[in-house]
């Protein structure tokens, strides 16, 4: 089977692979992708949120054969160190990150969430990011989506550590 994975084209053995297994274990202990994290198993939690096509999908739940012929992009792929995403800029600059289990996961939703509407209200980022963090960073987070959309619009001020995106 051929996947596309953060713009590549994979060929996966047949034989290493049912259509059933789940996306995340593909990811993870198939092609050694392993920002993508494992948090719960029934999709609650959102720790492996990755995007399909640009809609963010919980890869626990979702079987590898649901997402042959679709885009697949993990965190892997959303900035580098380099030339961090926006996002990422905004999360170091409004302090999101604990322990950081979730992150992928949250900045995976909050981009797809983005893509669709950069301009997003506290309700839309209540509906978009249903994740679950256990530190409990939300207020921060809220903060870090919507300084990322605005420098998405263009006009961006970062209010904490002074990063830029």
């Amino acid at each position: 089977m051929d996947l596309s994975i953060n713009g590549q084209v994979r060929t996966l053995d047949d034989a290493a692979v049912d259509p059933a297994m789940p996306l995340l274990w593909v990811l993870r202990d198939v092609l050694n992708l392993t920002g993508t994290k494992f948090g719960c198993g029934v999709s609650a939690c959102g720790a492996c949120t990755v995007h399909a096509d640009g809609q963010a999908l919980r890869s626990c739940v979702t079987p590898l054969g649901a997402v042959a012929g679709k885009r697949i992009v993990t965190i892997e792929a959303l900035g580098t160190a380099e030339q961090p995403h926006v996002l990422q800029a905004a999360w170091i600059a409004h302090q999101v990150p604990q322990c950081g289990y979730c992150q992928s996961g949250m900045l995976m939703a909050a981009a797809a969430l983005l893509e669709k509407n950069p301009n997003p209200t506290d309700a839309d980022i209540d509906a978009a990011i249903t994740n679950l963090c256990r530190c409990g960073t939300y207020p921060r987070i809220r903060e870090a989506i919507k300084t990322a959309g605005a420098a998405m619009r263009g006009g961006v001020t970062y209010k904490s550590s002074g990063a830029k995106p």
